[in-house]
Parts: C-alpha cells; structure tokens; sequence
C-alpha cells in the first residue's frame, strides 16, 4: 500500500481522540479555558450525558472577531507568548488542542463578546472539522460554547460510551475536582433540567466544606509544610480510622490543577502505610504550589500527570508533613485548616524538620514527644508481670487537656469506658491502643539505635517448618535490630537467644511463627523498611495488653493518658481504630431523636 498524507479532517478527528475521549473530557477542557480567561463564574448545562448537548459559560475576558477565528485553528493559543514559556506553563492549557479538537468530532458553536473595551458579540460555527465564517451575534460580555451532537462525524467512537446518565456524572466529577482547585471561582451544574451543583466563590476551607461534606472538613487532620525553592503543600487528611474502599477520595491539586499523579498518590499512601487495613484507601484533599518552572506539565494529553524536577523533594515534604499531621495523639481537636499562601509568591523562612533523617520507617519519624512531668501511672508495656498501679484515677471531672476524658469502667475485660470533657462517651479497644502504644516505642527506640533486647536466661528452641525457618534465619540481621537475637539450630528449628525488653517475657514460639507468616507474604523484592515495619507492628501485638485482661483504675487512666501523648495513637498497627467516640449527635440518632 503506498504511502500517503491523510487529509487534513481524517487527521484531525485522529488527534481529537487524544483529547476528547468523552463529555467529561470536554467538559474539562471547555471549564479549564474558561478559568484561564479569567472567569469569576461558570455554568455548565448538559443534556444526554452532554453527549447530545452541552453548554459552558462564563464571564472571562471573552475573545475579538479575529481571535475568535484563529480560536478554532489547531495549535493556535494565547497562553504561551513566547517559546520558551513552555518550560514555565502557569495556565491550564497551553497546547492551543481542545477547540479545534471539540470542533472535529461535534458541532460546535462558539460566542463571545470581550469584557474589557467594549465591542459587540460574535459567533463561529464548526461542524465535523468544517469552520464556518465569523458572523455577528448577540451575548453577554464573557464565552458561551454550545457543543451537540459529540461524536456523530465518528460513529465508532459512540459504542465506547456509557449510559448518558453515568457520563454525566464523570462530567459533574471533573467540574468538582476544578471547583475544589478554583474556590474563588463560583460553578452552576445543570443536568437534563436537574441541578446537580452549585457552588457560590468560597474561601478554599469553604470550598472543602462544600465539596466533601461538613464531616470530613470537621474530622480531618490539617496537613502543612514548606520547602526551600518555593514549595508549599497544604490541606486536610482523613484521621487514619476513616478510610475508603477506593482512591475517588483523594484529590490533588497542584499550582490550581486536578491530578491524578502516580507519584503524589504513592507519597500518600507511604504516610498511612501502617495507619490503615490493607486494601483501604485514605482521604484527603491536598494542595501543592510550587514554581511553574519546577514542574512540567506536558507530559500526558490529558494533562493530568507531571514531571517534578525535584521529585524526591515534593515526595518527602508531602510524607513529612502527612506524618506529622497523623502523629497527634488519640483524640487531639484538629485546629481550623489555614493554608498558607503560595510560598513562591512571598519570602520563605527556612523550614524546620525537612532534612530529618530517613530511619529504618521512612520519613518524619520522630519518637513520640516527652510525657508531663504530672500524670497518672503509665501502664506498662510488657504485660509478663505487669507493675501495681502506683497513683489513682482522679475522681471529678475530665478537663479539657485531656481530649479522651476520664475512665469510668471497663466493659467485657476488652474495652475501657470513658466521659470526655465534652460529655461524650469514649470506648477504648485496650489491645488496640496498648499495640500501637507498643509499636511507637518500638519505633522510637529503633530509631535511636536499635531496640533494646532482654537476653533469655534459658535459650529457647522454636521448631517450625523448614521454609519458615529459613526465612526468619535471612531477616536475622534487621531482626536483631529489633531486638529479636536468633541463630539456627539444626533443621528446622530456631534458637532465640533474646528478645525485646519492652515486650517483657512473651512465648517465643506464636512470635516467631507469626513473623515467619509475615515475611512469607511480603514479596522478595520488597524493601527492607517494609519489613520491618511488619515485624514491628507484629512484635507489638504479641507485646500488647490481651482482651480479657482486667485493668485497674490506674491502668485505665494511664492507657488514656499515653494515647492522647502518643503520636498516630487513633489506630493499631494494623489500622483498626483504636477509640470510638459517641457524642450528642450520636447518641440522639441512636436513641432515634433525631
């Protein structure tokens, strides 16, 4: 078959497919344009998914007779005054693709009247990549694209899409996403005649209110951190006990753009790595401002994925800020979320914990902070011979520095019952929270050095299966940095010379069974930090209060105490909760009051 150029309409329906692979993405495309003209407000008007018609207004600077024809030309834009900005992109587009793209699949019409200098309106019609003349017309100062009929010069493509109802729903989803990135701006969502969103200009606390609900904005944790060279990351994290079965809650913004990152999405589940259940997803919406120069954007068509240029440094500014967002103790009040402004737009003060060492766990793994000099007896870590309690639980009431309340019982040897300041009953899950108490000391002491070991008095001979045996013989190196000291013996089975000092006198056989499992189900590959991050969160089960262990007074008081000064106490180890919390509100739907 002999080589020939396509025609220029077949070309420019192939690349349309880049851009426009369905409403939403249009819908995007035509919102993002919008934004970069300076628009205050923006509707959207569907109808059949936008698949049959869509509408996108705004109140932006609007465009001349002759910028108007050239809009529609492929490659044709006015974000990108000269060549070498292309390197410092700081509008949403640039590529100069999405109209001429729209035009070549759908009929489009566009109107537009300049906002500033006067001047009547004008409209351009395009059908199936065939421009029409500029013609006048009458509108309001600002853009108005009437886009029908999408994909009808490319039947084919149509059997790709959904029902219209759930493509109208991705469309509503991608104006959300520009919504939360844009609070300034307000949008109007109209679908088949039916409101779907309306969001008046915000404050970007108002905006995260308004999009993800009063209770995340209320329960979430505020996330913040500097860098040098003008990188700042603001936002909120969802408290590690309220998590999600997929990822649809994380939104990232980065200089005021929706991505879905690899990279930034990884950072994020580094820092709940050993907060949340596998297979849970957490969430949070996140903000970056950098410089334009510091990131490229043109690296996908659908603009949604970036470069870095100091990628390790977004990576451990974004995880050490989460970490220490999630390092408060059980039951600390979230303080209002303030973001602060861009930092490349103002002087930046050089920050404090950016170059914290990268322990054995990661980044930003500080030990927890040092206890009051005032405070009831702290329970004991090892539960072998556990210590008498050596202060009582102070009878009155709770007081507002200690946020988890005072003991009142314990219910079913297993959960400690408590008063908050508040009024609202606290249940504590005992080897829940006595796990992660555990694991935070484990880690503390791992990062100053290595666990401390208790050397057995009697060497103990652990038999296993031979494969266990060996796995566990592999780790012996990093084990015996957490205080775990074995050696073999013989085939098949284990002698353990020490163990950790915290955990006190545990059987050292379930132990070492139950790391051998662990480690079998970590892939060969993975990282050495990973796995000890499993033998830590085991090593602390097995060192933890049991349910079914009767507590004193003292001991539930001291368990309270240590949870609310320990940091990222809200969950054990392995992500369950480690306290429920049954305010007014609760308690009044329970009992059907409200």
């Amino acid at each position: 078959m002999p080589i020939r150029i396509l025609p220029e309409t077949t070309a420019n329906r192939i690349a349309a497919g880049e851009v426009v692979e369905r409403p939403a993405a249009v819908v995007k495309e035509l919102v993002e344009n919008a934004l970069d003209a300076g628009a205050t407000r923006v509707s959207v008007t569907l109808e059949e998914g936008g698949i049959g018609r869509m509408v996108v207004e705004d109140d932006g600077g609007g465009m001349a007779p002759g910028e108007l024809e050239l809009a529609v030309e492929r490659h044709a834009t006015s974000k990108l005054p000269e060549e070498a900005l292309l390197f410092r992109i700081a509008t949403l587009g640039f590529r100069g693709e999405a109209l001429p793209s729209i035009g070549a699949v759908s009929r489009l019409l566009i109107t537009s009247r300049p906002r500033d200098g006067g001047g009547d309106a004008h409209a351009i019609l395009v059908e199936g990549g065939r421009k029409g003349t500029v013609q006048p017309a009458s509108g309001a100062p600002g853009t108005r694209v009437e886009m029908r009929d999408l994909f009808y010069a490319v039947p084919a493509r149509r059997k790709f899409l959904r029902q219209p109802r759930a493509e109208a729903d991705r469309a509503v989803e991608a104006v959300r996403r520009l919504a939360l990135a844009w609070p300034g701006v307000g949008f109007r969502v109209v679908v088949d005649g039916r409101e779907a969103l309306s969001l008046a200009p915000a404050t970007r606390e108002g905006r995260v209110h308004d999009l993800l609900g009063p209770d995340f904005a209320a329960a979430a944790l505020p996330v913040s951190g500097e860098a040098p060279d003008g990188l700042v990351v603001a936002g909120l994290a969802a408290q590690p006990a309220h998590t999600r079965p997929t990822g649809a809650a994380q939104h990232l913004v980065v200089n005021r753009r929706p991505v879905q990152d690899k990279m930034l999405r990884t950072a994020l589940h580094v820092a709940y790595r050993d907060l949340i259940a596998a297979g849970r997803q957490p969430a949070a919406a996140l903000f970056l401002d950098l410089p334009p120069e510091a990131v490229d954007v043109n690296v996908h068509p659908m603009k949604t994925e970036l470069r870095f240029r100091d990628e390790a440094a977004v990576r451990g500014l974004l995880i050490s800020a989460l970490r220490r967002a999630l390092g408060a103790g059980a039951g600390t009040a979230a303080p209002s979320f303030q973001p602060p402004a861009p930092a490349w737009r103002r002087p930046l003060p050089r920050p404090t914990g950016f170059a914290e060492p990268q322990a054995a766990f990661g980044v930003d793994l500080a030990p927890p902070p040092p206890a009051p000099a005032a405070q009831t007896a702290r329970l004991p870590l090892g539960f072998a011979s556990p210590r008498p309690a050596v202060a009582p639980v102070p009878a009155g009431p709770a007081t507002d520095d200690h946020p988890l309340g005072r003991p009142l019982a314990q219910i079913l040897d297993t959960y400690v019952l408590a008063e908050a300041p508040d009024g609202a009953l606290v249940l504590v899950d005992q080897h829940a929270a006595h796990e992660r108490l555990t694991h935070e000391a484990l880690r503390a002491q791992l990062l100053e050095g290595g666990v401390r070991s208790q050397p057995l008095l009697l060497p103990a001979v652990v038999d296993m299966a031979p494969a266990d045996a060996a796995r566990l013989l592999t780790e012996a190196e990093p084990l015996a940095r957490l205080g775990l000291e074995i050696e073999g013996f013989g085939p098949g089975a284990v002698l353990v010379r020490a163990v950790p000092a915290l955990l006190g006198a545990p059987d050292p056989a379930p132990l070492l069974r139950d790391l051998a499992e662990e480690l079998a189900e970590l892939e060969e590959a993975t990282a050495l930090d990973r796995k000890l991050d499993a033998a830590v969160a085991r090593l602390a089960c097995h060192g933890s209060v049991r349910a079914g262990r009767r507590l004193t007074p003292a001991e539930m008081g001291a368990l309270l105490r240590q949870m609310e000064e320990t940091p990222r106490a809200a969950t054990c180890s392995h992500g369950r909760p480690t306290f429920l919390r049954l305010g007014a509100a609760e308690l009044e739907r329970l009992f059907g009051r409200r």
